[in-house]
């Protein structure tokens, strides 16, 4: 391979340093230790007015957003789990993908996609994760087969040890499927 793979993490909430946060940045340095050029865009640089179709107006935090992504090879996304589904802040942070849309990859298509998903329980988690699936999937992204969900609310070091192992399996899966498209691509 010619170059590095970038990989690029979305998530987190406007809380600096959140767990969902965190998680984005353990499964990003663990990319790295395999030869990954990561970049992150998390909490308050997610904060930017709703997406709208009717102007081409953007902050410097949805271009940065929009232009990492853009670069990316591969991507991982964490979302809190918010009654039930992933969190506004990152729902639009994830509309602004629309700028894509005339691409030569639009929106994530050819890009694997990590996916990490916490709450204060696991069915509000795992409801956030099949959230995550089906937004990659209707932006063309290529969802890795592992997907790491945890309890945040859980504080024992046996779910920190835990959840350590599953983020590592999904920087891996990040990693290898975005290095795998990428050479089919010729890159």
């Amino acid at each position: 391979m010619d170059r590095k793979i970038v990989i690029v993490g979305v998530g987190g909430t406007l809380r600096e340093g959140s767990s969902t946060e965190r998680a984005v940045s353990d499964v990003l340095r663990h990319a790295e230790t395999l030869g990954a050029e990561t970049q992150m865009v998390a909490g308050p640089a997610l904060a930017m007015p709703f997406y709208s179709t009717e102007t081409d107006d953007r902050t410097e935090e949805a271009k940065t957003l929009v232009d990492a992504l853009r670069r990316a090879d591969g991507v991982v996304i964490g979302s809190p789990g918010y009654h039930g589904g992933v969190s506004g802040l990152l729902k639009n942070a994830l509309d602004y993908v629309e700028d894509l849309r005339c691409d030569e990859r639009p929106y994530l298509d050819g890009r694997a996609v990590g996916l990490i998903a916490s709450a204060a329980g696991e069915q509000a988690a795992m409801t956030t994760l099949g959230m995550l699936r089906d937004i990659t999937h209707a932006l063309r992204g290529v969802p890795t087969p592992y997907g790491c969900v945890f309890n945040s609310a859980d504080k024992s070091q046996q779910r920190l040890d835990d959840t350590a192992d599953k983020l590592k399996i999904v920087g891996e899966q990040v990693y290898t499927i975005a290095a795998a498209l990428s050479a089919l691509r010729g890159g």
